[in-house]
């Protein structure tokens, strides 16, 4: 842990506390349909597509129709996209000519990008064609994204509006989003990223010869052994930019290259690394302002961006903390010791496996902590190759609901659901009746909050200790012990939290991960949305009270303290046993000079 680090990291902060006002507040008077600028410029394009779309801009939805309508609409993305992948050798722009995906991989991919996830189970640069990449894969990433902030906006309209019985318009509010919010800065943003060296381009993949041939060693299906001279590597490249600027400001994640944001044609230099971790945290840290625009509550807004910082720094310090001190089983040269010797001096210089040197272990921390803090995924080093407790923080970020200003939306309203709870738990403290912004939390907002909340743990801790005890789960595993139920429940953890990054020592691309990991993905996007959106809809039909004696403020010390506790506590209920018997049991045996 260093000085410099410790800059960079406030560097970083104090930028996406400076984008949090104009960007929320932007997005506020779009949301609201206030006048602004942009909307001057594109609102003739608006109308049209509402024209094409046979939209009524004016008609309202009731939570039920709103929900309905955003489930339709994903499910028709996720059937075009099954048909892209399946279909992609016979339609254009495929240079290398790939033949289409394999059902089940297709599956798991169309899942997985409709929701958001972009978990892959493929190498993007050997799988996907050009145009399967740039239209089909790329087009989800706007619109999950743009369907995460509209439900949130839809949400804090249910807080903010009395005795409403309709929270917006889908239809409007993905319109406006992408329109207005995500396509001008992937505009602005991918052009940045081509200025800094990220490719952008249809040419053919190209053809180097290497000055020095390699020997590689194969082992063929009868188990005979056989040695390859390599002359030549292909080099992949593509329309890259224009998706990498989308998939971190979108929170998406999927990265064109296997090796997302540690290649160099993705994240070729420390500015691009730095704008690209800008951009997944903007749109999530903005929308707390524009929580406390429209509910009319500003000091609410920012008490909420308070208590995703402080869960953001505290978990930031543990990985870096962690990653600085390196792993005592090597030796201060670098050489592994047997485990019966004394454990060597840490790592000199700390953990740098699994990380890019030119981001070293600091950006790799960071990087690290705001992905699965978001719903991103997107990596700059292998989370694998973490200190066990290093590695720990991640799992964790996602287990506590991607919320620590989390996925584009989804965040905010994660967030937003165990803010009910945390009022909840107040109004039992004081012995009154809970209080939100003036509306009374009744037992059937706890019930579906805490249906949002067992849904997420259900799919977790069920699907994890399935794949645990059947050969079929464990087969692909390429770590043992501990390390190895950590990538098990690595896995369903991202998947459900639909953040995509994982501990890739395990074999994903198998007919019972493609398939259970793809119902992971469902249940953690679409069946945890729908408790939610009945919250919004029972909020925005009540009455407002004025505050009394009992109200319990939301914007003091006070409700930050009780709100990160609350979200600790229920993480630390539900995942603390798993959390023990896998990186807490590895940080001990570490320690000890082993690692079983």
């Amino acid at each position: 842990m260093t000085l410099n680090g410790f800059l960079q990291l406030a560097i970083y902060f104090l930028a996406i506390l400076a984008v949090a006002k104009p960007l929320g507040l932007f997005m506020a008077k779009i949301f609201s349909g206030e006048p602004t600028l942009i909307g001057r410029a594109l609102r003739p394009v608006e109308r049209l597509i509402y024209r094409l779309c046979r939209v009524e801009e004016s008609q309202e939805q009731h939570w039920t129709a709103y929900t309905a309508a955003m489930l339709m609409f994903n499910l028709a993305g996720l059937l075009l996209l099954y048909a892209f992948e399946r279909l992609q050798y016979y339609l254009p722009h495929n240079p290398q000519g790939f033949t289409g995906v394999a059902p089940d991989l297709a599956f798991n991919t169309a899942v997985s990008f409709t929701t958001n996830t972009n978990w892959q189970a493929y190498s993007g640069e050997s799988t996907m064609s050009y145009l399967t990449q740039m239209a089909a894969l790329a087009y989800h990433n706007f619109v999950s994204a743009a369907t995460g902030i509209a439900l949130a906006v839809a949400f804090i309209r249910g807080i903010a509006r009395r005795t409403a019985s309709t929270l917006g318009n889908f239809w409007v509010d993905l319109t406006r989003t992408t329109l207005y919010v995500l396509l001008p800065f992937c505009v602005i943003g991918a052009l940045v990223l081509v200025s800094q060296g990220v490719v952008q381009n249809f040419s053919p993949y190209t053809k180097a010869t290497l000055v020095e041939p390699q020997k590689i060693e194969k082992t063929g299906e009868n188990g005979a052994k056989t040695t390859e001279t390599v002359t030549e590597q292909t080099i992949a490249q593509g329309p890259v930019a224009s998706q990498e600027i989308i998939k971190e400001l979108g929170t998406n994640g999927g990265g064109f290259f296997n090796a997302n944001s540690s290649h160099p044609y993705e994240n070729p230099t420390p500015l691009t690394n730095f704008i690209e971790m800008f951009a997944i945290f903007a749109i999530g840290a903005s929308l707390t302002y524009t929580l406390g625009r429209m509910t009319g509550n500003q000091k609410h807004g920012w008490a909420v961006f308070a208590a995703m910082a402080v869960l953001f720094l505290g978990g930031f310090f543990v990985a870096y903390y962690f990653e600085a001190q390196g792993n005592p089983i090597f030796n201060q040269h670098g050489v592994s010791q047997a485990a019966s010797e004394v454990p060597g001096k840490e790592q000199a210089g700390g953990n740098m496996e699994g990380k890019e040197v030119r981001f070293g272990i600091m950006n790799s921390a960071l990087w690290a902590t705001v992905t699965t803090d978001a719903s991103c995924g997107a990596i700059n080093s292998w989370h694998d190759s973490f200190t066990p407790l290093g590695g720990m923080i991640p799992l964790l970020n996602i287990m506590l609901g991607e919320i620590i200003f989390g996925g584009v939306g989804a965040g905010m309203y994660g967030m937003l659901v165990m803010v009910v709870l945390t009022v909840f738990i107040a109004g039992l403290m004081v012995g009154r009746t809970p209080e939100y912004l003036g509306k009374k939390i009744e037992a059937k907002d706890v019930k579906m909050a805490m249906l949002y909340v067992l849904i997420f743990a259900l799919s977790i801790l069920g699907f994890s200790a399935w794949s645990s005890v059947a050969d079929y789960g464990t087969a692909t595993l390429n770590n043992n012990g501990p390390h190895g139920l950590s990538e098990i429940v690595y896995a369903y953890t991202s998947a459900t939290g639909n953040n995509g990054s994982a501990f890739a020592g395990i074999g994903v691309n198998t007919h019972w991960y493609n398939t259970t990991l793809g119902l992971a993905m469902l249940f953690g996007r679409f069946f945890m949305i729908i408790p939610m959106m009945a919250i919004a809809g029972s909020l925005a039909s009540k009455k407002a009270a004025p505050p009394s004696a009992g109200t319990f403020p939301v914007h003091t010390p006070l409700f930050v303290g009780l709100l990160v506790g609350v979200i600790l506590i229920v993480g630390a209920l539900t995942f603390f046993p798993m959390l023990s018997l896998g990186p807490i049991v590895e940080h001990f045996l570490m320690n000890a000079g082993t690692t079983l």
